[in-house]
């Protein structure tokens, strides 16, 4: 029996015996590893997870990623020498992941510390109120006194007092972004984010202003160095990239003449709904990618797998395509399940999979003869019902015309014993497979 990257077996079905948690083969695995660790986001998946898929490939080959995210496969890609093409739908995720895959010259680190400390030095005592973005309830995120030097620091940043070397700017908004994040009173670590109240868990003596402003200057110093340092850590040798687009139409996201990829390295989000853009919000409202809660709820309604605000509400006039279009004879069954639970539940579910099924579909069309695919993917439960997806997903890639299409087990997920993460293998056969049917 053939095995995959960790002694598991290679099966059409998804053994999960004598797995643990791994936290390695998650986003903890990358937070020490130069630009890698430049913001943490849950759903971010691991660079020693890519680097083992890796080893399958050379320089001669182009490897596709349609769900970029941090931009660990395109990075992992760029740093040795792999030429890689990107996609996402989110402006800000396209924008960081660029940044990390840019090479900067040797004075790029000594000109960020040098600004860092002007500009903290100035946050310590600002002569003005600065901009603070429009984010629902910021109060609850921030106490006055940081959230004041928060704004100073992304005023300093914004509006420098003389022209700064390309990507200064930028290297200094991922370490503003850095401690704005660390300063915050909330919790990602549960499906629904929590707020601290203000002061909560902090010192038995309240922090005065002054102290406040000197501690968040002190941390964006600290994170300013540490963002400079990382740039000799792996650098980028190889010409990557990011592109803004839908990974449902991948022909038309990708660079014309770029639609020969020899192989995909990809984690899409899973059906869970957990929302990138949960994360994402508090970065994009102080870069200027989101003005309002609206703004954030449609742009996660064109995400796949996306739930929130508008995005949940959106579901109630969805319409499924018609029986049968999802290729899993089990399919319709787990849908009535959830549905029983939560209707919206269990149109979201659908949704979800008719929406990689276009992914799927669009990605045969990008593809070399004989590519190979490696799917990071989780499953999920509702209710009493386990979701299969792994097995959902095998389904999909056969009947788009993938072959040698098989599930490998990497780890366990949470404490629910049904839930791990697999690795979901296939290959294409051709430019001109059709969909079966």
């Amino acid at each position: 029996m053939n095995t995959g990257l960790f002694g598991q077996p290679l099966t059409n079905t998804s053994p999960a015996n004598g797995l643990g948690r791994r936290d390695h083969l998650t986003f903890r695995g990358n937070v020490a590893i130069g630009r890698h660790g430049w913001l943490r986001l849950t759903p971010a998946y691991s660079l020693h997870l890519v680097r083992e898929l890796l080893k399958q490939s050379g320089p001669d080959e182009t490897v596709l990623e349609p769900f970029s995210g941090t931009g660990t496969t395109p990075l992992a890609c760029a740093s040795l020498g792999i030429r890689c093409d990107a996609v996402d739908i989110n402006p800000f995720l396209v924008w960081l992941g660029n940044l990390k895959l840019t090479r900067f010259d040797n004075g790029t680190a000594r000109a960020v510390k040098s600004a860092a400390g002007r500009i903290a030095e100035k946050a310590r005592n600002p002569r003005t109120a600065a901009w603070k973005p429009d984010l629902h309830q910021i109060e609850k995120w921030w106490d006055a006194p940081t959230l004041h030097t928060l704004a100073a620091l992304c005023d300093g940043i914004r509006k420098p007092p003389r022209e700064r070397a390309a990507g200064v700017s930028d290297l200094l908004s991922v370490a503003f972004c850095r401690v704005m994040i660390q300063s915050a009173n909330v919790s990602f670590g549960h499906q629904s984010m929590s707020f601290k109240k203000n002061g909560e868990g902090g010192g038995l003596v309240p922090e005065t202003p002054a102290h406040a402003a000197e501690r968040i200057a002190a941390a964006f110093v600290t994170a300013a160095n540490e963002v400079a340092d990382s740039l000799d850590v792996e650098p980028p040798t190889a010409d990557c990239r990011v592109v803004l687009g839908d990974s449902r139409d991948l022909s038309a996201a990708l660079p014309a003449g770029k639609q020969r990829y020899t192989a995909v390295i990809t984690s899409p989000p899973y059906p869970n709904r957990m929302s990138y853009i949960r994360e994402l919000r508090p970065y994009m409202y102080w870069l200027g990618y989101l003005s309002d809660g609206r703004a954030a709820g449609e742009l996660d309604w064109k995400a796949i797998g996306g739930t929130w605000g508008c995005a949940t509400s959106l579901l109630n006039s969805w319409k499924p395509s018609g029986p049968g279009e999802i290729p899993f004879p089990e399919f319709n069954r787990i849908i009535r399940e959830i549905s029983a639970g939560h209707m919206l539940l269990g149109r979201y579910v659908h949704k979800y999979f008719e929406d990689i099924k276009a992914h799927i579909v669009s990605l045969r069309k990008v593809l070399a003869p004989g590519a190979r695919c490696h799917y990071i993917v989780g499953n999920s439960k509702f209710y009493d019902t386990v979701l299969p997806v792994e097995d959902i997903y095998t389904a999909l890639f056969e009947d788009a015309g993938f072959v040698d299409v098989r599930v490998e087990t990497i780890r366990k997920r949470t404490s629910k014993k049904e839930l791990y993460e697999f690795i979901v293998h296939a290959r294409a056969l051709s430019r001109d497979c059709r969909v079966n049917g």
